[in-house]
């Protein structure tokens, strides 16, 4: 449920989550990427779906310091691996943390790094990619 949620998306690219949590009711989010093309191409995908005005774009040198209900990431394992820390920042309290870009075979090395701050569901698998997700403790 994100009807009224605050939501990070973490590395946006299209922004394709970022305009899912909206049109799912999210009362903002900000997209974060580390590449200036992704970050017009979110602002012109939300602009053609009628959410703009919900949706903040951030390079990460400018990123906010901001607590979300909800953090996603669809990025490569290594990064998220790398980027644990960053990330987990921008969960908030009992916030939700939802991982995906994951090859089942790093599934559970990604489990361990983030269970240090989250307390980790069951991974769901489709095909070889998984999708973790997490409550913050």
């Amino acid at each position: 449920d994100l009807q009224d949620k605050t939501v990070v998306d973490f590395g946006c690219g299209s922004g394709i989550l970022s305009l899912a949590a909206l049109k799912l009711g999210a009362k903002k989010v900000i997209g974060i990427d580390i590449d200036p093309q992704a970050l017009q191409a979110s602002l012109a995908n939300a602009e053609r779906n009628n959410v703009s005005d919900r949706l903040e774009l951030f390079l990460p040198k400018d990123q906010p310091e901001f607590k979300a209900d909800v953090v996603v990431a669809n990025i490569l394992a290594g990064p998220l691996k790398e980027l644990a820390p960053t990330i987990i920042d921008f969960v908030g309290e009992k916030g939700f943390l939802a991982l995906s870009g994951i090859l089942e075979n790093q599934a559970q090395a990604l489990q361990t790094v983030y269970g240090e701050w989250c307390n980790m569901v069951p991974v769901t698998v489709q095909e070889e990619w998984v999708r973790l997700n997490g409550q913050r403790k």
